[in-house]
């Protein structure tokens, strides 16, 4: 694929998921997986040094633990967050990206730009949210 001009920024005028749109949401997926990869790698890096370091006080280690245990917390739904990454990368390669897998019907270059990974168009997430909420109340 050529290379994206860095001001590149897909627009509703152009045609819908035309190569330099797909390759600007490829790229923008790749990098937001490498963020969230070098963070777990970080955040496992420190943990493996602190799991050396023993505190007496023992307010200290709960608040240790507690924090230890929201950072696992937040990698594990960045883990998730991956693997919806990858599916989207996938769908970017069989031609479905951008595409409501309800209606079929385009997904806003807004709404991809906003959330990449996004699988419904607005309107059928909106509605989606509209039943489980109604599913709640009963």
């Amino acid at each position: 694929m050529k290379k994206l001009s860095k001001n590149y920024r897909p627009s509703e005028k152009e045609k819908f998921m035309n190569p330099k749109m797909k390759e600007y949401f490829r790229l923008k997926l790749i990098n937001w997986k490498k963020d969230l990869l070098k963070e777990s790698s970080n955040t496992l890096n420190n943990l493996l040094k602190e799991e050396n370091v023993t505190r007496p006080d023992i307010t200290d280690r709960a608040s240790e633990e507690i924090e230890r245990s929201i950072e696992l917390r937040t990698r594990d739904r960045e883990r998730k967050l991956i693997t919806k990454i990858d599916e989207a990368i996938i769908r970017i390669e069989n031609q479905t990206y951008g595409y409501c897998e309800e209606t079929g019907g385009h997904i806003s270059i807004k709404r991809l730009k906003a959330r990449p990974i996004a699988t419904l168009s607005l309107e059928a997430q909106e509605a989606h949210e509209r039943k489980e909420k109604t599913k709640i109340k009963k």
